[in-house]
């Protein structure tokens, strides 16, 4: 009886032992600090070309007004925010980062359908392309967040992604390593380490993500002369009245309308008779007839800037698509009846309108689309990953 006593004890013991949870490190000082250049970055050098000056829902209404250098963007405060967003450490088990999931080289998306979190599970939405925030007002595939600074940190403490859930754990963890009191005393002029404040830099760093260097960019300037004649059919068709791409990809950001309180209709209704609204830069294509996932509201989801789309693969909130070609298609022959489908893909009589192109009219949109890519963007070191070097 004694014996199986100490046995059912020793059973008891293992099994809690193997259910513990390893205790975090108290401190991280060990861990190598990113390589920095010597010379700061400089994130604030920029200027929009002239043909962003249209693009009416910028953050101010006005892209005259967002001077990035007075204080929404500092050199110290995106580097920092650099760090941040790819230092694992942000993660409960020290195993993701944000650039885990948002990849320079792919236009900062992810190039798999479905992300995968600090525990091996995956993310139940394709991982957004990041270019240009500082000219939204909206974030995520339901536009829920609305600054850069909010949009940062629901990863970190998702329970799939990140699970940092308690975020009065991650100052002190940031705070016993070697590299962060300098960090934070020169963006912040102070080595304490608060939540505002990761925040803040994680949103200044990604505010600095612009991207204005595409071949279309210098198109804009020297009247398209270095385009194919396949890119130039492109264009015409992509800003034509068959297509209406430039109705939801509008101005230089090539984004949907996106203003603090935006909402914006095509002028169509939906099967009940009702104008249809699409807010705060959503709007429902007819992926499907029934979602499983509805997006904002009724199958709307964001619309996202064109810009690095050739780089961004897989397509929509749950990368169904893995190519150009299929995202065409759907435009093509594929849109689905929805109730709440956008106006756009209505005819007056109520029916679906689909596209039908052509075989050269695909050809030509999507060599239109690869000059978008912005190769500046998705090579320059100060956007890189500062533990890789």
């Amino acid at each position: 009886m004694k014996q199986i006593t100490v046995s059912t004890f020793l059973l008891l013991v293992l099994v809690l032992f193997a259910c513990k949870q390893p205790e975090p490190p108290s401190s991280y000082s060990d861990i190598p600090a990113p390589s920095l250049s010597v010379t700061p970055e400089i994130y604030t050098d920029i200027t929009f070309p002239a043909h962003f000056s249209d693009f009416r829902f910028s953050n101010t209404g006005d892209l005259a007004n967002v001077n990035i250098s007075a204080g929404r963007v500092t050199d110290p405060g995106a580097r920092l925010g650099r760090v941040l967003f790819y230092d694992k450490l942000l993660s409960i088990n020290n195993t993701v980062s944000c650039g885990s999931c948002h990849k320079q080289a792919f236009g900062f998306a992810d190039p798999v359908a479905s992300s995968v979190g600090f525990k091996g599970a995956v993310t139940p939405r394709n991982s957004m392309t990041i270019v240009n925030p500082i000219l939204n007002n909206h974030f995520f595939w339901d536009s829920r967040a609305e600054s850069a600074e909010e949009l940062a940190l629901e990863p970190v403490q998702n329970h799939i992604e990140m699970g940092m859930e308690a975020l009065t754990k991650l100052p002190p963890k940031l705070a016993s390593t070697s590299y962060y009191e300098k960090l934070f005393i020169d963006a912040y002029g102070s080595p304490s380490i608060t939540i505002p404040k990761i925040s803040n830099a994680l949103g200044q760093f990604l505010n600095s993500m612009v991207s204005y260097n595409s071949k279309f960019d210098k198109g804009m300037e020297n009247d398209f002369a270095d385009f194919t004649p396949l890119e130039l059919k492109g264009k015409e068709l992509f800003f034509s009245p068959k297509t209406q791409c430039s109705s939801c990809h509008a101005d230089g950001n090539f984004a949907a309308p996106d203003g603090p309180n935006q909402e914006y209709g095509s002028g169509g209704r939906d099967l009940s008779g009702q104008s249809r609204i699409n807010p705060k830069g959503t709007a429902n294509i007819g992926l499907d007839v029934n979602y499983s996932d509805n997006g904002r509201q009724n199958g709307k989801f964001k619309i996202p800037s064109l810009r690095n789309i050739a780089l961004t693969a897989p397509y929509m909130h749950d990368g169904r698509f893995e190519t150009l070609e299929e995202v065409i298609h759907h435009y093509s022959k594929r849109i689905q009846p929805h109730q709440d489908l956008d106006g756009k893909f209505r005819s007056l009589n109520g029916n679906v309108v689909r596209l039908n192109f052509t075989p050269l009219e695909v050809e030509s949109l999507i060599a239109f689309l690869h000059t978008l890519t912005d190769e500046q963007m998705v090579t320059d070191p100060k956007f890189s990953d500062p533990f890789l070097d």
